[in-house]
């Protein structure tokens, strides 16, 4: 699957942009350059390190099975287990083709019909995903909480940063499933709850994206209190209203109305660049022929809990029995299987 040589010839070819008449001439398309080059350079660094490392448990496993040091053949098997999730990771940010996939994620979560219940199920995923987060060492900010009447969370958008944070998160999007006994009826029926994921990357700051003054309205409001420690209690919360789409965004992470101005504006300029993207990517499959009939909205993964315990993504077919674990953060193989599936 990783083509060693391949990328060492696109480090040949993007050295020799670099130094080539003119380059710094187009100063976006140069930083772009740079940093794809410093992307592959890491990368190549990585796979010749485990190349080295393999190389080297290889002649100490020869020597502990020479001298039958019953030791020396434990050091072996957990160096070959700790490079064998070395491996996996790597192979992992081999998929990340897209060409935001390396930025920071806005994730959103949505509530469906169903009131308190599709609110509870809001707020058991964004802990999975905080969970997720947290194991995969990346930092998050809750931007936009919204708390539900009684229980749960109508809504909320968090800041994901870390490397290949969109790249990971775009598996996501869609619509995500449960079937429960829902610890809010007394009579112990089972329900069936939805919740839509959208996730845009934050965009860098040479993607331009116009957005014209007379087609937003602005407006501040006071951070919603039932957050909890989720939010600053601020009469600096901003909402800003894009008239010729209808997006609607809201930030209340900070105490400056001016610093969650710029994070509305960035949520904002992201939805509308995959506004954009979307429209493209449709225009385009109308005429090839939509080959994966996966649009944002679609049913992609269900959850359930009763009458049997399992977690599929109607995508891949992935399906996972310990449902305490995945909803505990354990992702990566629905969003390995994911990026193979997209590939194919």
């Amino acid at each position: 699957m990783f083509d060693l040589d391949g990328k060492r010839e696109q480090v040949e070819l993007l050295e020799l942009q670099t130094v080539s008449p003119g380059f710094w001439d187009n100063q976006s398309e140069a930083k772009r350059v740079q940093r794809q080059l410093g992307e592959l350079q890491d990368l190549i660094e990585v796979w010749d390190k485990n190349y080295t490392d393999l190389d080297e448990t290889g002649m100490l496993l020869e020597m502990a099975l020479e001298e039958r040091d019953e030791a020396t053949y434990r050091e072996v098997v957990a160096s070959l287990d700790e490079l064998r999730q070395r491996i996996d990771l790597v192979e992992l940010e081999c998929m990340f083709s897209g060409e935001h996939d390396g930025n920071n994620a806005m994730l959103t979560i949505h509530a469906g019909a169903g009131g308190t219940e599709a609110q509870d199920w809001v707020s058991i995923l964004l802990r999975m995903y905080l969970r997720w987060v947290e194991d995969k060492g990346f930092k998050s900010d809750i931007l936009d909480y919204q708390a539900g009447e009684e229980a749960g969370i109508k809504s909320v958008t968090i800041m994901v940063k870390g490397k290949n944070a969109y790249g990971y998160l775009r598996s996501e999007i869609g619509i995500h499933r449960l079937v429960r006994i829902s610890p809010f009826d007394s009579s112990g029926r089972r329900h069936t709850s939805f919740a839509s994921v959208m996730v845009m990357p934050e965009l860098d700051d040479d993607v331009d994206i116009e957005i014209n003054d007379k087609d937003i309205r602005i407006d501040t409001y006071r951070a919603s209190g039932s957050g909890g420690q989720h939010v600053n209690k601020t009469d600096s919360a901003i909402r800003i209203t894009h008239f010729p789409t209808g997006i609607v965004v809201q930030c209340q992470s900070e105490r400056s109305q001016h610093s969650n101005k710029a994070t509305a504006m960035k949520m904002l300029t992201a939805r509308l660049y995959e506004r954009g993207r979307e429209e493209k990517q449709r225009a385009q499959e109308n005429l090839q022929g939509d080959k994966k009939d996966i649009a944002w909205g679609s049913q992609i993964r269900s959850y359930v809990l009763q009458p049997y315990r399992l977690i599929k993504d109607h995508r891949t077919n992935t399906e996972d029995g310990n449902v305490d674990a995945v909803l505990d953060g354990r992702l990566d193989p629905f969003i390995k299987a994911y990026l193979l599936w997209q590939h194919h």
